[in-house]
Protein backbone atom coordinates (compact mmCIF):
# COMPACT_ATOMS: atom_id res chain seq x y z
CA UNK A 1 0.00 0.00 0.00
CA UNK A 2 2.92 2.15 0.92
CA UNK A 3 4.59 1.76 -1.93
CA UNK A 4 1.98 2.11 -4.23
CA UNK A 5 0.99 5.90 -2.79
CA UNK A 6 4.80 6.94 -2.92
CA UNK A 7 4.73 5.85 -6.54
CA UNK A 8 1.64 7.96 -7.27
CA UNK A 9 3.09 11.02 -5.34
CA UNK A 10 6.47 10.63 -7.49
CA UNK A 11 4.52 10.58 -10.77
CA UNK A 12 2.39 13.93 -10.01
CA UNK A 13 5.65 15.58 -8.89
CA UNK A 14 7.78 14.54 -11.66
CA UNK A 15 4.54 15.52 -13.93
CA UNK A 16 4.90 19.37 -13.72
CA UNK A 17 8.87 19.45 -14.81
CA UNK A 18 8.14 17.14 -17.27
CA UNK A 19 5.58 19.54 -18.53
CA UNK A 20 8.10 22.23 -18.03
CA UNK A 21 10.53 20.48 -20.23
CA UNK A 22 8.44 19.32 -22.97
CA UNK A 23 7.04 23.38 -23.50
CA UNK A 24 8.59 24.82 -26.05
CA UNK A 25 10.79 28.06 -26.07
CA UNK A 26 9.14 31.01 -27.15
CA UNK A 27 10.03 32.13 -30.64
CA UNK A 28 12.63 34.57 -30.49
CA UNK A 29 11.57 38.49 -31.42
CA UNK A 30 11.95 38.67 -35.67
CA UNK A 31 15.24 40.96 -36.40
CA UNK A 32 14.12 44.05 -37.82
CA UNK A 33 14.66 44.28 -41.77
CA UNK A 34 18.49 45.63 -42.19
CA UNK A 35 17.73 49.12 -44.38
CA UNK A 36 19.35 49.61 -47.50
CA UNK A 37 21.78 52.27 -47.79
CA UNK A 38 20.00 55.14 -49.45
CA UNK A 39 22.31 56.36 -52.27
CA UNK A 40 22.75 59.98 -52.97
CA UNK A 41 20.65 61.67 -55.06
CA UNK A 42 22.76 62.32 -58.24
CA UNK A 43 23.91 66.40 -58.41
CA UNK A 44 22.77 68.01 -61.27
CA UNK A 45 25.69 69.17 -63.96
CA UNK A 46 27.57 72.24 -62.82
CA UNK A 47 26.27 75.49 -64.44
CA UNK A 48 28.77 76.39 -67.41
CA UNK A 49 30.14 80.12 -68.06
CA UNK A 50 32.29 81.93 -70.28
CA UNK A 51 34.29 84.97 -68.78
CA UNK A 52 34.85 88.08 -71.28
CA UNK A 53 37.81 90.23 -70.93
CA UNK A 54 36.92 92.43 -68.67
CA UNK A 55 36.79 96.11 -70.16
CA UNK A 56 39.26 98.61 -69.04
CA UNK A 57 38.66 101.68 -71.05
CA UNK A 58 38.16 103.61 -68.08
CA UNK A 59 41.63 103.17 -66.76
CA UNK A 60 43.50 102.80 -69.97
CA UNK A 61 45.52 105.81 -69.70
CA UNK A 62 46.39 105.55 -66.53
CA UNK A 63 47.70 101.89 -67.16
CA UNK A 64 49.56 103.21 -69.82
CA UNK A 65 51.61 105.62 -67.86
CA UNK A 66 52.02 103.04 -65.02
CA UNK A 67 53.38 100.10 -67.21
CA UNK A 68 55.11 102.27 -69.83
CA UNK A 69 53.08 100.78 -72.42
CA UNK A 70 49.34 99.87 -73.15
CA UNK A 71 49.04 96.73 -71.39
CA UNK A 72 45.73 94.83 -71.20
CA UNK A 73 44.97 95.06 -68.09
CA UNK A 74 41.59 93.76 -68.67
CA UNK A 75 42.79 90.60 -70.23
CA UNK A 76 44.93 90.00 -66.90
CA UNK A 77 42.20 90.52 -64.33
CA UNK A 78 40.19 87.70 -66.26
CA UNK A 79 42.83 85.15 -66.59
CA UNK A 80 43.35 85.50 -62.68
CA UNK A 81 38.90 85.35 -62.25
CA UNK A 82 38.61 81.90 -64.49
CA UNK A 83 41.60 80.69 -62.14
CA UNK A 84 39.55 81.63 -59.13
CA UNK A 85 36.65 80.03 -60.26
CA UNK A 86 37.96 76.72 -61.59
CA UNK A 87 39.52 76.14 -58.12
CA UNK A 88 36.74 77.54 -56.27
CA UNK A 89 34.70 74.30 -58.25
CA UNK A 90 31.33 75.83 -58.19
CA UNK A 91 31.07 76.44 -61.97
CA UNK A 92 32.25 74.80 -65.41
CA UNK A 93 34.51 77.17 -67.26
CA UNK A 94 34.45 77.32 -70.64
CA UNK A 95 38.61 76.88 -71.71
CA UNK A 96 40.09 80.28 -73.40
CA UNK A 97 40.98 78.91 -76.40
CA UNK A 98 37.39 77.52 -77.40
CA UNK A 99 35.90 81.27 -76.44
CA UNK A 100 38.53 83.30 -78.13
CA UNK A 101 38.56 80.94 -81.17
CA UNK A 102 34.11 81.95 -81.13
CA UNK A 103 35.06 85.91 -80.81
CA UNK A 104 37.46 85.65 -83.60
CA UNK A 105 34.70 84.05 -86.00
CA UNK A 106 32.11 86.54 -84.66
CA UNK A 107 34.56 89.63 -84.63
CA UNK A 108 34.08 90.68 -81.53
CA UNK A 109 35.52 93.93 -80.95
CA UNK A 110 36.73 95.04 -77.17
CA UNK A 111 34.64 97.96 -77.07
CA UNK A 112 32.06 94.77 -76.85
CA UNK A 113 33.87 93.72 -74.04
CA UNK A 114 30.92 94.98 -71.38
CA UNK A 115 27.93 94.98 -73.60
CA UNK A 116 25.20 92.07 -72.12
CA UNK A 117 23.31 91.98 -75.41
CA UNK A 118 26.66 91.29 -77.25
CA UNK A 119 28.06 88.72 -74.48
CA UNK A 120 24.71 86.90 -74.26
CA UNK A 121 24.95 86.07 -78.84
CA UNK A 122 28.61 85.06 -77.79
CA UNK A 123 27.03 82.72 -75.04
CA UNK A 124 24.42 80.99 -77.18
CA UNK A 125 27.36 79.92 -79.63
CA UNK A 126 29.36 78.58 -76.66
CA UNK A 127 26.63 76.30 -74.94
CA UNK A 128 26.82 78.00 -72.01
CA UNK A 129 24.39 78.85 -69.39
CA UNK A 130 25.84 82.63 -68.48
CA UNK A 131 28.98 84.77 -69.94
CA UNK A 132 30.55 86.80 -67.04
CA UNK A 133 31.47 90.27 -68.45
CA UNK A 134 33.11 92.97 -66.14
CA UNK A 135 34.91 96.07 -65.78
CA UNK A 136 37.79 97.96 -64.07
CA UNK A 137 37.04 101.10 -62.67
CA UNK A 138 40.07 101.54 -60.61
CA UNK A 139 43.85 100.61 -61.52
CA UNK A 140 46.47 102.57 -60.19
CA UNK A 141 48.71 104.00 -57.01
CA UNK A 142 49.44 106.62 -54.53
CA UNK A 143 52.86 106.81 -54.00
CA UNK A 144 54.55 109.41 -51.61
CA UNK A 145 58.61 110.36 -51.79
CA UNK A 146 60.81 111.74 -49.38
CA UNK A 147 64.33 111.94 -51.51
CA UNK A 148 67.71 112.50 -50.51
CA UNK A 149 69.85 114.12 -52.94
CA UNK A 150 67.29 113.51 -55.87
CA UNK A 151 64.32 115.37 -57.66
CA UNK A 152 60.93 114.09 -57.03
CA UNK A 153 59.06 111.12 -57.92
CA UNK A 154 56.01 111.24 -59.68
CA UNK A 155 53.36 108.59 -60.45
CA UNK A 156 54.57 105.08 -59.93
CA UNK A 157 58.06 105.87 -58.59
CA UNK A 158 59.56 108.02 -61.68
CA UNK A 159 62.47 110.03 -60.18
CA UNK A 160 66.07 111.34 -61.20
CA UNK A 161 68.90 109.72 -59.18
CA UNK A 162 68.32 110.30 -55.11
CA UNK A 163 67.80 107.82 -52.86
CA UNK A 164 64.85 108.12 -50.81
CA UNK A 165 61.95 106.59 -47.93
CA UNK A 166 58.51 105.71 -50.54
CA UNK A 167 54.79 104.75 -48.90
CA UNK A 168 52.67 103.31 -51.86
CA UNK A 169 49.48 102.64 -52.09
CA UNK A 170 47.95 100.22 -54.61
CA UNK A 171 43.96 100.33 -55.47
CA UNK A 172 42.07 97.72 -57.93
CA UNK A 173 38.75 98.07 -57.62
CA UNK A 174 36.83 95.67 -60.40
CA UNK A 175 32.84 94.78 -60.89
CA UNK A 176 31.73 91.62 -62.27
CA UNK A 177 28.26 91.21 -64.28
CA UNK A 178 26.47 87.47 -64.87
CA UNK A 179 24.26 87.66 -67.61
CA UNK A 180 21.92 85.43 -69.02
CA UNK A 181 22.15 84.58 -72.84
CA UNK A 182 19.16 83.91 -73.54
CA UNK A 183 17.43 86.95 -72.29
CA UNK A 184 20.53 89.44 -71.75
CA UNK A 185 19.19 89.65 -68.40
CA UNK A 186 21.55 90.84 -65.54
CA UNK A 187 21.23 87.81 -63.29
CA UNK A 188 23.70 89.11 -60.28
CA UNK A 189 26.80 91.25 -59.47
CA UNK A 190 29.64 90.55 -57.89
CA UNK A 191 32.31 93.34 -57.21
CA UNK A 192 35.79 93.65 -55.73
CA UNK A 193 38.42 96.56 -54.07
CA UNK A 194 41.77 95.81 -53.09
CA UNK A 195 44.39 98.16 -51.76
CA UNK A 196 47.95 97.58 -50.40
CA UNK A 197 50.49 99.79 -49.04
CA UNK A 198 53.97 99.51 -48.30
CA UNK A 199 56.33 101.68 -46.88
CA UNK A 200 60.15 100.52 -48.17
CA UNK A 201 63.42 102.02 -48.82
CA UNK A 202 64.38 102.21 -52.59
CA UNK A 203 66.35 103.32 -55.36
CA UNK A 204 64.56 106.11 -57.34
CA UNK A 205 66.45 105.68 -60.71
CA UNK A 206 65.21 107.26 -64.37
CA UNK A 207 63.02 105.41 -66.35
CA UNK A 208 59.39 104.23 -66.20
CA UNK A 209 59.40 101.30 -64.84
CA UNK A 210 57.06 100.42 -61.96
CA UNK A 211 57.73 98.02 -59.61
CA UNK A 212 59.75 95.93 -62.01
CA UNK A 213 57.61 96.01 -64.74
CA UNK A 214 58.80 97.78 -67.82
CA UNK A 215 57.25 98.03 -71.66
CA UNK A 216 55.50 95.51 -72.28
CA UNK A 217 52.97 92.84 -71.30
CA UNK A 218 52.56 91.55 -67.28
CA UNK A 219 51.41 88.35 -66.22
CA UNK A 220 49.31 88.77 -63.43
CA UNK A 221 49.16 85.14 -62.16
CA UNK A 222 53.17 85.39 -62.15
CA UNK A 223 54.40 84.93 -58.39
CA UNK A 224 56.88 88.09 -59.09
CA UNK A 225 53.62 90.45 -59.60
CA UNK A 226 51.79 89.37 -57.26
CA UNK A 227 54.31 90.19 -54.48
CA UNK A 228 54.08 93.59 -55.79
CA UNK A 229 52.09 96.12 -53.96
CA UNK A 230 50.17 96.55 -57.15
CA UNK A 231 49.65 92.62 -57.55
CA UNK A 232 48.70 92.13 -54.03
CA UNK A 233 45.33 94.87 -54.75
CA UNK A 234 45.17 93.03 -57.70
CA UNK A 235 44.58 89.57 -56.32
CA UNK A 236 42.59 91.21 -53.04
CA UNK A 237 39.72 92.80 -55.24
CA UNK A 238 39.80 89.84 -58.35
CA UNK A 239 39.42 86.90 -54.69
CA UNK A 240 36.49 89.10 -53.39
CA UNK A 241 34.37 89.18 -56.71
CA UNK A 242 35.39 86.10 -57.38
CA UNK A 243 33.70 85.11 -53.99
CA UNK A 244 30.65 87.24 -55.07
CA UNK A 245 30.36 85.49 -58.32
CA UNK A 246 30.09 82.50 -56.79
CA UNK A 247 27.52 83.28 -53.89
CA UNK A 248 25.25 83.90 -57.20
CA UNK A 249 25.20 80.32 -58.12
CA UNK A 250 21.82 79.82 -57.17
CA UNK A 251 20.55 81.90 -59.68
CA UNK A 252 21.56 81.01 -62.68
CA UNK A 253 19.11 78.45 -63.60
CA UNK A 254 20.73 75.16 -65.59
CA UNK A 255 19.66 76.13 -69.55
CA UNK A 256 17.35 73.05 -71.17
CA UNK A 257 18.63 72.69 -74.61
CA UNK A 258 15.52 71.67 -77.05
CA UNK A 259 16.52 69.86 -80.00
CA UNK A 260 14.48 68.93 -83.07
CA UNK A 261 14.78 67.03 -85.86
CA UNK A 262 12.81 64.57 -88.34
CA UNK A 263 12.61 60.53 -87.43
CA UNK A 264 15.33 59.72 -90.75
CA UNK A 265 14.97 56.11 -90.73
CA UNK A 266 13.73 52.81 -88.50
CA UNK A 267 16.10 49.98 -88.76
CA UNK A 268 16.40 46.99 -86.90
CA UNK A 269 14.54 48.31 -84.37
CA UNK A 270 17.09 51.46 -84.07
CA UNK A 271 15.36 55.40 -84.67
CA UNK A 272 17.93 57.15 -86.76
CA UNK A 273 17.07 61.09 -86.38
CA UNK A 274 18.36 64.02 -88.46
CA UNK A 275 18.55 66.58 -86.41
CA UNK A 276 21.04 68.68 -88.83
CA UNK A 277 20.05 72.16 -90.17
CA UNK A 278 19.76 73.31 -93.36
Amino acid sequence: MWSALVLAFSLLVAAPASNAQAKPAAPAPAAAPAQAAVPAAPQGRKKRVAIFDFDYATVQTSTAALFGTNVDVGKGISDLLVTDLVKDGTYSVIERKALDKILTEQNFSNSDRANPTSAAKIGKLLGVDAIIVGSITQFGNETKNTNIGGTGGGLGGFGIGGFGKKKSKAIVAVNARMVDIDSGEILGVADGKGESARESTSLLGGGGNWHGFGAGGANFGSSDFQQTILGEAVKSAVDQMSTGLAANNTKLQTRTINVSGLVAAVEGGQIILNVGGK
